[in-house]
């Protein structure tokens, strides 16, 4: 799986090969207690995380929740004042002694998390699904070619369900929030106060492992413009207007036209970069004029509520991917 860009500027950030290809040559767990399997790979992967890339990290049981139950009834407020193992991600350490503690409380652990947005890389994630006929790895593509974003090659996790999940190092003075398919369909954020599974991690679906070139495995900082979607407020619904437009197309356009109309909440300006591409192929081929496809799709998108510059710069980037630069 790759997403690229062939002119990916030089690897800056955290190398993670030693620690994603076999790890140091000390195996710690099986060394100190004999114990082989899932707890043992875990806990070595999670003592590797740490101590030769300094992310901290927690246990976690086969169903990729922290493996350390709280010790507070439910509606408690503590993050961990409290001095005791069992609130989440607030636990993530870097310390190996405290690591091997949570380890030694969770003995069912199957895996260990990484947590997103702590010092020093800053992580946050994008898991990009690809089930249920949605493929999160074709919607980052298509969302970086929309606002014309390089992507580097950065770390890539292979997820057990057929996803992947793309590690960047963010900036330290920006917050990033997680997000559900806000960005794209099948296309999530993992930033601070959430964490990341790390490679070696067994669930109940199978294992995580490195799908990066070990050669390159690298933590890029993230993209500007892909940080400024990540962390861009929530979209406010406004009154859609009434599409009163006419798709003089024939079938192909005003299909094309409905795709829009018909966008949920979060994907319309992937479908309308979708649909403005392939009503430019067709009027490329001659089967309706440019200026149609165009007015036509302007028009559905101020329909759905699409900021009118959001919506131009969109199409625009469309036809030009389609058409080139001179149309």
């Amino acid at each position: 799986m790759t997403i690229e860009n062939t002119n990916a500027p030089a690897a800056t950030g955290a190398n993670v090969r030693d620690h994603l290809v076999g790890g140091p040559a000390s195996r710690v767990a099986r060394q100190t207690t004999g114990v082989t399997g899932d707890w043992a790979d875990a806990l070595d992967g999670a003592l590797d995380a740490a101590g030769m890339l300094g992310f901290r990290v927690i246990p976690l049981s086969v169903r990729k929740l922290p493996a350390i139950r709280s010790p507070h009834d439910k509606g408690h407020s503590c993050k961990g004042e409290c001095g005791q193992l069992g609130h989440g991600i607030h636990d993530a350490s870097n310390d190996p002694d405290r690591i091997r503690a949570m380890f030694d409380v969770a003995r069912h652990a199957t895996g260990y998390g990484i947590a997103c947005g702590r010092p020093p890389h800053h992580l946050i994630g994008l898991d990009l699904d690809r089930k249920n006929g949605v493929d999160g790895v074709w919607e980052l593509r298509k969302l970086a070619a929309s606002h014309g974003i390089a992507v580097p090659r950065t770390v890539i996790i292979a997820t057990p369900s057929g996803g992947y999940h793309a590690w960047w190092a963010g900036p330290e003075d920006v917050k990033v929030p997680n997000r559900a398919g806000q960005l794209a369909p099948g296309v999530d954020v993992r930033g601070s106060g959430g964490y990341l599974v790390g490679p070696g991690s067994r669930s109940t679906t199978g294992l995580y492992t490195l799908a990066s070139d070990p050669e390159e495995v690298v933590v890029q900082p993230v993209p500007a413009q892909l940080l400024a979607l990540m962390t861009a407020d929530k979209e406010r619904p406004r009154p859609a207007k009434k599409f009163t437009g006419k798709a003089t197309g024939g079938r192909t356009l005003v299909g094309l036209v409905r795709v829009v109309l018909d966008a949920p909440q979060g994907q319309r300006n992937t479908r309308l970069y979708w649909a403005a591409c392939k009503a430019f192929e067709h009027a490329g081929a001659g089967l309706f004029p440019v200026d149609s496809a165009h007015d036509a799709l302007a028009q559905a998108a101020a329909a759905v509520a699409l900021p009118d510059n959001e919506a131009a710069a969109t199409i625009g980037s469309a036809r030009r991917a389609v058409l080139g630069a001179t149309t």
